[in-house]
Parts: C-alpha cells; structure tokens; sequence
C-alpha cells in the first residue's frame, strides 16, 4: 500500500528552525519525486520544494530557497525539509507528495498522486 507519513511539524519563534519529515512506503522507489507543498488558511496551496529519489535534482521555490533544505535518505525511505529562519508567513500545513510520473515540473501540484495528511507548522512572531 503507498503511504506517506509526515512528521516534525510545531510551533517556533520567527528565525527559529523545523525539521520536517516525510516517510514514504509502497513505491518503487527509484522512478519517483517527492515534493513539499503547503497550504495557510485562506490561501491556494503552493509548491515548496521537491527532489528526484535517484540522482541529485531538486527544486524550491523562490519564496523559501536559501533557507530550507530538502533531503533523502535512502535507508529510511525519508524525505526531510529543514527549515531554517522561518517567518510568521511561512505558517501552514505542510504536505509530502510523491510522483510517478517522469514529465511535468517539479512544482506542478497535479503531477503528484499521493498525498500525505499534512502537519501544522505555526510560526509566531
């Protein structure tokens, strides 16, 4: 059964740091993307960041390049995004998403079949 699983999500101070955690089961896991993508109250979800499974390609988007960092690592069938210097705009609920599919950008929500259940990342000021 395909599962992702996300964890790490809380409450920090501005400037403070996250570390989110994706654990993924179910795949074949050499073929696959796996992005972050997060949605605040009010708003359209937005891309965050992803990385290929094999290989070294990953992907962020403007608003959070140079302060997270997305991983994997293959022996825990784990995606983490660490987040450092969070700002009160960067509160949502966090999803993991993976893709099959070999076309289609990185940061292209429709691209991604599965879906975490999301976690709650709350920055205060």
């Amino acid at each position: 059964q395909v599962q992702l699983v996300e964890s790490g999500g809380g409450l920090v101070q501005a400037g403070g740091s996250l570390r989110l955690s994706c654990a993924a089961s179910g795949f074949i896991f050499g073929n696959i993307r796996v992005g972050w993508f997060r949605q605040a109250p009010g708003k359209e979800r937005e891309f965050v960041a992803a990385i290929r499974w094999s290989g070294n390609s990953a992907a962020y988007s403007e608003s959070v390049e140079g302060r997270f960092t997305i991983s994997r690592d293959r022996s825990k069938n784990t995606v983490g995004l660490q987040m450092n210097s969070l700002k009160p705009e960067d509160t949502a609920v966090y999803y993991c998403a993976a893709s099959t599919r070999t076309a289609g950008t990185y940061s292209d929500s429709s691209i991604y079949a599965r879906w975490g259940q999301g976690t709650q990342v709350t920055v205060s000021p």
